[in-house]
């Protein structure tokens, strides 16, 4: 089949199965000539890096009530952002998105730039992000390839090659099927076939639009596209998190350093990461080790932290961090790591 009935094919399932998404304009609508919005299809796409769907829902919610517009954003506070982000991971996005916010406000205008070539100088801004903008923002027909696409093609033309090795085969593969009519559709089409009928085990071919087409179902290997090299181990890192609340309900919180994991964040005072953390409290005290650890996992090591807690009166003078008021903390400005050390020290207390 040629690869314009292949698209069209596509384009006809997403008319009658899009998902309906908070930022996405209904292919009715967009039929009839409503336009996405720039601001929007970028926001949830920085969102979406690395993160599910179901995860970034009520965060682009909540983004888009309390800052409407990218002049908006540009011009909120860098600690009212990263609170508002917290619990969704990967926080560099979050402060790439103030910067790329500033710069859009700022350098052009409050409009984006149109083409990939013009968005992926923008911070935050990669080559499957900027085709994803030009694309469905602009109906530019740029190809789009993230992990669901990758799978579809990988699928759709048995390609036996592992990944990463795959990526440039399976990205040639995409272009050769993105029609230049309704780009921005065809690419949400192939990444909603790839998250609910072409999904990674089960994938349901009997209801599939290009089931008639598909190079892997017909040689009966689909569920082993693609082919992915073994994962290299974890390793495991240790650390301690200092957990000081004083008489008044006021505990110490520091601001983590840009740069690194958690970067920007609002966390507990501790000490490094490693195989054989030091314990270097913020301020002396009678600290106690709780019993228990929390665990977390990083996309390239596990972590154990102990927690160690203290009481304390006023006046005291920590050399790392400051004491926020009871009524000023709010549990939900902490990222899940910190979150999960406030529980455990907090079924200690009770």
């Amino acid at each position: 089949m040629r690869e314009n009935e292949l698209s069209g094919l596509m384009l006809d399932w997403y008319d009658d199965n899009a998902r309906q998404l908070p930022w996405r304009v209904p292919p009715l609508e967009g039929k009839q000539g409503k336009k996405a919005e720039p601001y929007f299809v970028w926001l949830s796409e920085v969102m979406l890096q690395q993160t599910t769907v179901a995860a970034v829902k009520d965060y682009f919610r909540k983004f888009t009530s309390r800052w409407p517009t990218v002049h908006a954003l540009a011009a909120a506070e860098d600690a009212a952002v990263m609170a508002a982000w917290a619990g969704l991971g990967y926080y560099a996005r979050a402060r790439n998105l103030l910067k790329c916010a500033r710069i859009v406000a700022d350098q052009h205008q409050g409009s984006f730039p149109q083409t990939e070539a013009e968005l992926i100088h923008l911070p935050g801004i990669g080559p499957y992000t900027a085709a994803a903008i030009a694309a469905i923002a602009f109906d530019h027909p740029a190809t789009v390839v993230d992990g669901n696409v990758e799978r579809v093609m990988a699928r759709m033309f048995d390609v036996a090659t592992p990944l990463p090795s795959a990526k440039r085969a399976l990205a040639i593969h995409a272009a050769t099927l993105t029609p230049a009519k309704r780009p921005g559709d065809y690419a949400q089409a192939v990444m909603d076939i790839g998250a609910t009928i072409c999904s990674v085990k089960s994938p349901q071919c009997g209801i599939c639009p290009w089931q008639h087409d598909c190079t892997a179902a017909a040689n009966g290997v689909q569920e082993k596209r693609p082919v992915r090299l073994p994962k290299p181990k974890k390793p495991t890192r240790y650390g301690i998190a200092y957990v000081a609340q004083r008489s008044d309900g006021a505990v110490l919180l520091e601001r983590r350093p840009d740069s690194g994991l958690l970067g920007g964040m609002l966390g507990w005072p501790g000490s490094d990461w490693g195989d054989d953390p030091q314990n270097t409290p913020p301020f002396v005290a009678n600290w106690t080790q709780l019993s228990g650890e929390v665990r977390h996992t990083f996309t390239h090591f596990h972590l154990r932290l102990s927690v160690h807690v203290t009481d304390v009166e006023h006046g005291v003078n920590p050399h790392r961090g400051a004491f926020v008021a009871a009524s000023e903390f709010r549990s939900s400005d902490l990222p899940t790591l910190m979150r999960k050390v406030l529980v455990l020290s907090q079924k200690a207390a009770s």
